[in-house]
């Protein structure tokens, strides 16, 4: 029964992120903030397609501002047309924990993001605001993140879109955790396999890596995304 429900949730999910103007493939949020914890992160994506090859890397700092909510700060770099590597966005993400962990029969959370980017010589704009949440299913764990994006600029056109993202999770041991990812967008739907770790070293040390491989299977065509990341919390 519990597996039937996971597969209709999954259904529920790509049915409606198609209607999506877009996708960008990134980590599934956590809907969870540690009090008093500091982190460094280091993202990377790479995509490619048929027309273009992709490559972008984040680096953050964050630190709680509350028990239940934390603040961090991206620098974006990508590699343009020129294949010339550099820094173009900055972003401030705000996350909300509203649940406490097991409290409900789902763990909730909120995230506020803002992004100021240079792109094609132009400066643009995107607010990012949504909803995460998380429930556990015996050694498993479902994570949902629903996001509404609205961006807007001088080479962007005024819109808003959608993004959903999935995580099914397998809690197998702290440092290996396989799952399985799913991104909609418009006409696209990324699924794919992934790892997760966590190493804990005491007191609030620990280090968290992921590794992602999504494929586009909405269409025929090249269409491959690999994402990493590492965030070290203290």
């Amino acid at each position: 029964m519990r597996l039937v429900q996971i597969i209709t949730l999954f259904l529920l999910i790509i049915t409606f992120g198609v209607n999506a103007d877009g996708l960008v493939v990134d980590k599934v949020y956590h809907p969870y903030v540690t009090a008093g914890e500091q982190s460094v992160e280091w993202r990377l994506l790479s995509s490619e397609t048929s027309t273009k090859n992709r490559l972008g890397q984040r680096f953050g700092y964050g630190f709680s501002l509350t028990e239940d909510m934390t603040l961090e700060s991206y620098l974006v770099a990508e590699r343009d047309e020129n294949n010339n590597f550099g820094v173009q966005a900055f972003e401030t993400e705000l996350r909300w924990m509203l649940t406490e962990q097991g409290q409900y029969w789902a763990d909730w959370g909120l995230l506020l993001e803002a992004e100021i980017a240079d792109v094609d010589g132009g400066r643009n704009y995107e607010i990012t605001a949504g909803a995460m949440f998380e429930k556990e299913i015996d050694k498993t764990s479902l994570t949902v993140n629903l996001f509404v994006v609205q961006e807007w600029g001088e080479t962007v056109p005024n819109e808003t879109e959608l993004e959903v993202r999935a995580q099914y999770r397998y809690r197998y041991r702290s440092e290996i955790q396989p799952a399985i990812e799913l991104y909609t967008g418009e006409n696209f739907i990324g699924v794919g396999p992934a790892i997760i770790g966590l190493k804990r070293f005491g007191g609030k040390k620990q280090l968290k890596w992921e590794l992602g491989f999504i494929t586009e299977v909405a269409h025929d065509g090249k269409d491959h995304s690999l994402r990493m990341a590492l965030e070290y919390e203290f």
